[in-house]
């Protein structure tokens, strides 16, 4: 594919699925959390300019720097994601403005990633973002099920936020 499709590739997930997490949905805990990750991952490694061939070294440390920003994202938007238990037991999500923020800083922290390799001259295609938005999305979808089962074996009437039931003696950190 060339460098626009994945271009493409990467708005549409990003916008999908932070368009999505703003909006109350279900937490499942199926084994299909991390099928979007494997398919970003795929399509990153099958690319044979994953580094800049002139600055390997560098190239490999700014993706190291890349993917270690994108499990901080995924962790911060995973923690900072409201969840509580319905009526019938079932996890909800929903996104918090902390999670926007999240995504704001993560945004400007990559893009100062970006500025800095230019300036080093190392040549960046998507690959490597695409690895990123891999970890972040894995981090946060393996912690929110984490969460979401902590909640399900809570004891019955610790449900939380406005269903209610009284609030736990535990908060969750937004």
């Amino acid at each position: 594919m060339s460098g626009l499709t994945n271009v493409l590739v990467i708005i549409a997930v990003v916008v999908l699925v932070v368009v999505r997490q703003f909006k109350a949905q279900p937490i499942t805990t199926d084994k299909r959390w991390w099928v979007v990750p494997a398919v970003l991952v795929f399509m990153a490694v099958r690319k044979p300019d994953l580094l800049d061939p002139h600055h390997q070294a560098l190239s490999a440390s700014l993706m190291g720097v890349e993917l270690l920003v994108g499990l901080a994202i995924g962790a911060g938007w995973a923690w900072t994601t409201r969840l509580w238990t319905a009526q019938d037991g079932t996890v909800w999500s929903r996104s918090t403005k902390a999670s926007g923020a999240v995504w704001i800083v993560g945004v400007a922290v990559r893009a100062g990633l970006y500025a800095a390799g230019a300036a080093f001259g190392i040549k960046q295609g998507s690959a490597a973002l695409m690895l990123a938005l891999a970890a972040t999305l894995l981090v946060r979808s393996g912690v929110l099920i984490w969460r979401a089962q902590s909640l399900q074996t809570a004891p019955q009437g610790a449900g939380a936020y406005g269903d209610g039931v009284p609030a736990p003696s535990w908060k969750d950190r937004v």
